[in-house]
Order: structure tokens, then sequence, then C-alpha cells
């Protein structure tokens, strides 16, 4: 078999990319000012929340639902696996431990149901009507009393003026949120068929000479047709001005109609049946609208849910006012209501709503994993003190320097000079592993906990065992003069590589496979292990090699000085092999 030859090397330009690679880590951490790793459970304490299941006919509720709960929760909190928040089932609670103090908005994400469904609006109003008393005496000089909600429609005055009328009155947060299309439609024709036909329901406004009698009569004008009279006797004594009565979590039928209030208690809905619920959703993201700042949860629908989509937005925009309206409910409350300006195809849509990043994220995030298949109470809500404490921490880092000195150690006494690589290569890896950890704690809810201290200890000996592999390559190239060492670093390289890359493989695949079949503390273990793994691929092929390429064009290694490990003594004091190249 031919021996491998060598090639010509540009080591300087490797190491800038490493350099390169250290400063963009370096600066991320800068820009987010996040210098120090998040700690997990054990480490840090957090807080301990126990949910409490509610079923509607007050019986237990059955494990199958409750294994499917926890496993939902436990993708909301640690879909990544390397937050540490831990989900366990006891008896017919839910215990949930998360890292960190005051994690009030984990709290809300795990106790909420998220319940979507789109439903068409039936009949809306005001939820305080007594506020329209207050407010129509300000508009006196005008020769109108109509004239308030004037303005929101003024935006789209040929599609958006006769429906959007009925709409300022309840709320105007439904007006200033849309479900829309990528390519939304703005037909004419038939709003001015409409037009015709708006001109009876018109609550919006109350003349100040009368304030109370419009008021009175503001309720009989709500077109009842087809509205169930028992979700109307629950529309009529329904109270949204106090967030207690408003429904936040109420367990809605989808096959029936519902009354409900919106999610700032402005204004109370008749609801018809959901056309389309949170199942038939196949992907939610969270971004910012282009053109714009505002913050929208996007949907893609399963081609079921794309298709009654269609058919819910061809009704509502062939209905009058507010029957127009199409109304997002979550957990029982409306969270938007918007009119729909034509027929939405293609199976995508937008929720907006006031959202900011988090919200939206949070939303997203929800939908994304899926409803609870039950509603739970918040039995206790506590925090917790780290169960290891610093004691453990300073232990676990006391014996990651124990291992990473005999390394360290022995490297320097077998190796003489290349030991020098080592150290320095062992350095650059810590430093890429704690940049690493710090910017995942900050991105990606990585929490350093035990488990992942237990896998960056083990791979010390991991990251080691590459440099020994190629070191002992360089010495067998060089044995008996046969070659320079300059020629030997070269061809030394390709045979090495393949040995370092096969056995980095093997761990990263077990690392993998660990992670997603284990959970909690394991789960972290192979996230770690996985993680330097990657880094002692980056150390060994953009440090190590390029490093002692150069190292090889000084006279203290390439003349074989006793201290550089590569003296002619050291050499024939080991067994001699076969002339004959043999593959790593």
């Amino acid at each position: 078999m031919a021996r491998p030859t060598s090639r010509h090397s540009n080591p300087g330009r490797t190491l800038l990319i490493l350099l390169a690679l250290i400063l963009a880590l370096g600066g991320t951490m800068l820009l987010q000012k996040a210098f120090t790793p998040k700690l997990g459970l054990d480490l840090a304490g957090g807080t301990t929340v126990t949910l409490s299941p509610v079923t509607l006919s007050g019986a237990a509720p059955s494990q199958e639902s409750l294994d499917r709960a926890v496993s939902i929760i436990r993708d909301r909190v640690n879909g990544t696996g390397i937050s540490d928040a831990e989900v366990a089932k006891s008896g017919d609670n839910i215990i949930i431990s998360v890292p960190g103090k005051g994690q009030e908005e984990v709290i809300k994400l795990v106790g909420t149901t998220a319940e979507l469904r789109f439903r068409q609006v039936l009949a809306v109003e005001a939820a305080a009507p007594e506020q329209l008393t207050t407010e129509a005496p300000k508009p006196s000089s005008s020769p109108s009393g109509t004239t308030a909600p004037s303005k929101e429609p003024s935006a789209k005055p040929t599609a958006g003026a006769p429906k959007e009328t009925p709409k300022a009155t309840p709320t105007g947060k439904a007006l200033s949120s849309a479900l829309t299309s990528p390519t939304t439609p703005t037909p004419s024709a038939k709003d001015d068929k409409k037009k015709d036909s708006k001109a009876t329901p018109t609550p919006s406004g109350s003349p100040s000479a009368q304030p109370s009698q419009p008021q009175q009569e503001q309720q009989p004008q709500i077109d009842t047709s087809g509205v169930d009279p028992a979700v109307l006797k629950q529309y009529q004594g329904l109270n949204c001005t106090d967030p207690k009565t408003r429904g936040q979590g109420v367990q809605d039928d989808p096959k029936k109609q519902f009354a409900a209030c919106s999610d700032d208690g402005s204004a109370k809905y008749i609801l018809d049946v959901a056309k389309v619920v949170g199942t038939d959703i196949d992907t939610a993201t969270a971004g910012v609208r282009p053109g714009s700042t505002d913050w929208v949860v996007q949907l893609d629908f399963k081609s079921a849910g794309a298709s009654e989509w269609s058919k819910l937005t061809s009704v509502a925009f062939n209905s009058q006012p507010p029957r127009s309206q199409v109304a997002v409910v979550l957990d029982g409350l409306v969270i938007t209501a918007p009119v729909i300006q034509g027929p939405i195809p293609g199976g995508r849509a937008e929720i907006t709503g006031g959202f900011n990043q988090k919200s939206a994220t949070d939303l997203a995030d929800q939908l994304k994993y899926g409803a609870l298949p039950l509603k739970f109470n918040r039995s206790s809500v506590e925090t917790i003190s780290s169960t290891l404490g610093s004691d453990q921490l300073m232990g676990g880092l006391i014996a990651g320097a124990i291992g990473l000195g005999l390394v360290v150690l022995y490297c320097l006494l077998y190796y003489r000079g290349l030991g020098l690589v080592a150290v320095l290569s062992l350095v650059v890896a810590t430093v890429l592993t704690y940049q690493s950890v710090v910017v995942l704690g900050a991105n990606g809810g990585f929490a350093l906990s035990l488990p992942h201290i237990i896998g960056l200890v083990v791979s010390i000996g991991i990251t080691a065992d590459s440099f020994i592999v190629y070191f002992e390559r360089i010495r067998d190239e060089m044995k008996e003069g046969r070659r320079t060492l300059r020629a030997a670093v070269e061809v030394a390289w390709v045979r090495a590589r393949r040995t370092i890359l096969i056995a980095d493989a093997v761990m990263f695949i077990a690392a993998v496979v660990l992670y997603f079949l284990a959970v909690g503390g394991v789960a972290g273990f192979a996230f770690a292990m996985g993680l330097t793994t990657l880094i002692d691929i980056v150390v060994v092929f953009l440090f190590t090699k390029p490093f002692i390429a150069l190292l090889a064009r000084l006279k203290f290694f390439a003349k074989g000085h006793p201290l550089s490990g590569l003296d002619a003594e050291r050499m024939a004091a080991e067994p001699a092999r076969s002339n004959t190249p043999q593959e790593a």
C-alpha cells in the first residue's frame, strides 16, 4: 500500500480561524452581558409548583391523561433537555421544579391548558355598559353621537369601513388584530353589497342628551338568531369586569356555542361552535411581521385544519357584522377577534394582539407542544434551596481540577516538550467549553448541574486521548530516521485524524442516543458529553495540529532535543516496530 505523502499546510491561517471563533463567542457574551453560566436546580435552587388536576365530572383523571400532561409540561419547561427542569408525577398531582427563583412566567406556562379554538362571533357588546354613560356627555358639542368610533375604520375606507364600525364599541384590540394570509384580497364588490344592509345595527355611540336610554336599548339590538337560549342566558349574566369571574381556564366544549370575555375584560362575546381547534395546528412560531415591529404568532394548519380554516373565513367574510369576525379563544378567553377581510386559503394564519417577544414565544410554545388534556389548579408554589449547594459544586470543580492535573502531569513526564502542546490544547478546550456553556445558558436555557459537570470532567480523558493518538503517530513516522519532523507531522496527521474522527463519532453517537432516550440528569450528562466531543474535534483540527506544525519549524523539536520528547535516545528506548506502514 502506498505511503501517505506530506502536503503543504498553512497553520497560521487555521489558528486565525480558531481565534476568530473564540472572539465571536466572547463578543456574544459581552453583548448579552452573560459572563457566568446558569446553575441548575441542584446547585442554585429554584421554584417547585404542584399542580392538581380538575375534571369536568369531578372524578379522578385517567393515568393516560396524566402521563400525557407530564409529557407536554416537560416539553414546555425543558423542551431542549438542557434547562435542568424536572417534571414528576406524584399520585394524581404533577410536581414541576424549575431552576432559578421567581420563575413566574414558567409557572404560568406550565399551568396554562393552552386550548385554542377558532370560533365565529355571533354577538358582541361592551363588557361594562355603564362606561358609555360617563363617556356620552363628552361629544355634546358634536352634531352626532355616532362619531366616536369613526377613527378606527379610516385605515381601510373601501373594505374596512362597512365592517369595522360595530367592532369599535366592544374593543379596540380586535380592530388592530387580524388573521391574514400572505396575500389577503381586498374585494370591493362584496363590500358594496354589504353597505346597504349595514345601516340597521349601529350600537356604537349614544347621544349626549339622553345617555341612559340608548344604553338600556343596546342589549336588545343584538342579533340572537341561531343562538342557543342557554348560551344567551349565560351571556347576559357574564361579568367580564372582574378578572376572577372572567373565565380564565374554563373548559369549553368545542362542539357547542360559548359565551366568553375578552382577555382584557373590555368585551363579551357569543361564539359559534369551534370549526378549527388547536389540534389542527401543524406548527406555531413567533416572529415579527414584515415591515413593522409587531410580534405575531404564525400558524400553519394541517391539511384538514387548512380546509376548515378556509371554510370558516369564507363564512365570516360573507356574513354581516359582527358575524364577520372570527374570535381566537385561548383557555376560555378571547385574545383577539379580527374582522375577516376575505377568505384565507393556504392553511396559514397569524395571531396578533399586542404581543411582545416573550409573550409571543410563550404562546407559540404552548400551541406547538399541544394543549394539556386536563385543567390544573396550582396547589402550592414554593421556593426551594439548592439540594447540593456550593460545597458540592466546589467538590465537583476540585475533582475536575485533579483529573486535569493528572493528565497534564502524565503528558509532561511522558511527552516532555510535546506535553506542552497537550496542556495548551486542554486550555483552549476549557476556554471554548466555558464560552459555550455561558452562551447556551443565555440563549438556550442551558443550566449547569452536577450531571453536566460530570460529563465535562469525563471529557478531559476523551480530549487527551486525541492528542496521544496524534503524538504516537508522529513518533512512528520519525523512528529510525525515516522522516523529518515536518514531514512526519503531515503524514501522521493523515492517519491520526481518521482514528480521532472515528473515536469521537462513536462517542457522539452514544451521547445523542442517550440524550434522546433519557430524561432529567442523564440527558444532561449526555448533552455535556456530546458538547465536549464536538469541542474536542474543533481543538484538535484548529489548534493541536497547526500548532505542532509551527513547532516543527523550531530547531528545538526538529533536531530532537532531549527535552522535546522526540530525541533519538527516547525513540530507541521504545520497542522497534516493522517498517511496514499500518493504518490507524
